[in-house]
Parts: C-alpha cells; structure tokens; sequence
C-alpha cells in the first residue's frame, strides 16, 4: 500500500508518500516562520496564500524523491480539518484534484486522528487501547484511543491549549516565534520556582484542562521578573497541570496499554520527562513519536490515511473542508467550555 498525504491546516505546509508497513518514502515540509514572525502569531490569510504557493512543488519534490508517480499510489490522503479553513480547503482541493484526475481514492483525514495514529507509524508495537494525551497549539484533549475512527474524550480544555499558552507567553516576553521552542530555551536558563503562578484545575476531579488564567498571570508577572523565570516557572506550572490531568484519566481509561502523547508540545523535553515518570509510576509503556511526528506534517497524515483506507473508510469528492471536527463528536460538552473544546 503506497499513500500520498497531504498538510496544511495551519503554518507547514507538507506532502509525504508513506507505505502500509510505515516506511517513510519522502516527506517534504515548507515552513512559514518568517512571513509569520513581524506579526508575533499565525496570520490566516498570510497562511493559505503560502500553502497555495508551496504545495505543488513539495508533491512534486516528493515523488521524485520517492521513485514514484501519481499512478503508483493507491490512495490521497488529505487533511480536511480542523484547522485554519482556507489553509485546509487548499490542501484538501488539491488532494480532491490528484485523486479525480487520477482515478485514485480520497481519505479525507481529521487532522487530530494524524496526531493521534502517529505514534503507530513510528511504534509497531503499539497496541490499542492507549491513552493519549494531544496537546498542541490549537488542541488539548487526553482520549482513549479505541481503534481507528473509536475516541473516547475523557478530557478537553475548557478555553485555551497549552500550545496557545506557550506561544502567548513568548509573546509576552518578547522571545520570539515560534514561541513552544523559544519558551523552552528561555526557560532551561532560569528558575522555576521564582515566579508564583496558578496550576488551573488542579485537583478538580473530571480531567479537563484551563490555560487562559494561567497566560493572565504570565502577564501579570512578567514586568516584575527575569524573563529566564517566568518561562520557567510557566512552563512547570504547564507541565504539573498535564501530569495532574493526565494522572487523573488514568483512573478512567480502563485497559489502556500504554501512555502516549503527541502534538507540537510532545516535542517539549520538560513535558516528555515528566510524563514517562508519570508513566512509569503506573506501570505503562511511555510512547512518544519522534521530534519531527510531533509537528504538523504530512507522514501522520498519509499514516491515518493508511489506517483508514485498510479499513476500508474513503471519501466522496465531495466532502467539505471543516474548520472544526471533535474525533469523540458523542462527547458531552464540557460546562463552562468554549467553543475550542
């Protein structure tokens, strides 16, 4: 089985070819740091004009890589949502016009299923059920993942994602974008114990999580501290709140076999070592894919485009593009939630 995937539902734009027994044939990636970085965060508009500009020539770039042509592929995979809709509609037009020209199948892929089958591309010895804990600019959700289109949310954020928080406080501190990374430098030379900052929802007894409180009082803090010890004092309160919600899924996730994160924040060295503690204290395998699965990027897509089309789960050339798609749309809405949740 040969997939071509596609990405773009927010600043990276990506193309991959990945096969049914996970090798990674090619992936290209074009980012968008710097017609972002004047304006401190993703600019919408700034994003889809780039991802009609660069996604050709990384299809293209990506064959030619791979050895192979449109007609070696058995299936498009394309990312139709969630994400930034014109950024999405891009990616996902394009997939439809590969597809139908090639008479080709259409997986129309939700972009949290990427990040959540991830880590089975990168782990063939992951089994299901897992716990997962996604957390990423735009989402953070922990989920029982039951199998292939089978979530079960146990946990959201009632306002903001982690992701978001971090990029807000490297905004506030004037370290740069994108802001998980810069945050995470900023922090490894100061101390987390200097600055005084909430853990919001700690404690409380169902598993969802709160940024929008913490990111008030990074703002409030930061005119009076180090900017080394705000970041790091933020990103321990980040890090306690994951592992106090993550710990209390556990409790819930009946016959879970591992403890699995993914999303951009997985990338971040303080939240990996505290959650393959937390992990161990339980008994459960810790599983986190590689620096490069935890981005957005075409392979997760291609990957659960894989898994979908082995299901036998394709798509109409029809289908819409949504800026918005729980992967639990059964989950109760979560009371004091936004609509992010």
């Amino acid at each position: 089985m040969l997939i071509l995937g596609l990405e773009s539902s927010c600043d990276e734009t990506a193309a991959a070819l990945v096969t049914g027994d996970r090798r990674v044939l090619a992936h290209r990636l074009a980012g968008q740091e710097a017609a972002h970085r004047p304006y401190g965060g993703v600019v919408p508009e700034i994003a889809a004009r780039a991802h009609v500009e660069a996604l050709e020539p990384l299809i293209h770039a990506a064959f030619a890589d791979a050895g192979v042509t449109l007609a070696d592929v058995d299936a498009v995979a394309a990312t139709a949502g969630p994400g930034l809709i014109g950024g999405v509609m891009v990616g996902l037009v394009t997939g439809k016009a590969l597809a139908h020209a090639a008479g080709k199948p259409l997986v129309a892929v939700n972009h949290l299923e990427g990040h959540a089958l991830s880590p089975r591309l990168a782990d063939p010895d992951l089994d299901l059920p897992y716990l997962l804990l996604l957390v990423s600019g735009g989402h953070c959700q922990l989920l029982l993942v039951e199998g292939v289109g089978a979530y079960r949310r146990l946990g959201t954020t009632i306002d903001d994602a982690a992701g978001e928080a971090f990029d807000k406080t490297a905004k506030i501190l004037g370290l740069g974008f994108p802001g998980g990374p810069a945050v995470e430098r900023a922090a490894a030379d100061g101390d987390a114990t200097a600055v005084p900052l909430p853990r919001p929802l700690k404690g409380s007894a169902e598993p969802h999580f709160s940024f929008a409180g913490l990111k008030a009082a990074v703002a409030r803090a930061a005119p009076d501290h180090a900017a080394a010890d705000v970041a790091a004092s933020f990103q321990q309160a980040v890090v306690d709140c994951l592992i106090d919600r993550t710990r209390r899924a556990l409790r819930i996730a009946a016959g879970a076999t591992a403890l699995v994160v993914a999303g951009g924040v997985a990338a971040n060295g303080a939240v990996r070592g505290a959650l393959k503690g937390l992990a161990d204290e339980h008994g459960l395998r810790f599983v986190a894919p590689p620096l490069w699965l935890c981005t957005d990027n075409a392979a997760m897509i291609a990957w659960a485009g894989a898994e979908r089309f082995a299901a036998g789960l394709t798509d109409p050339l029809d289908v819409a593009a949504r800026p918005r798609w729980p992967l639990d749309p059964h989950a109760e809405k979560v009371r004091g939630a936004g609509v992010k949740a």
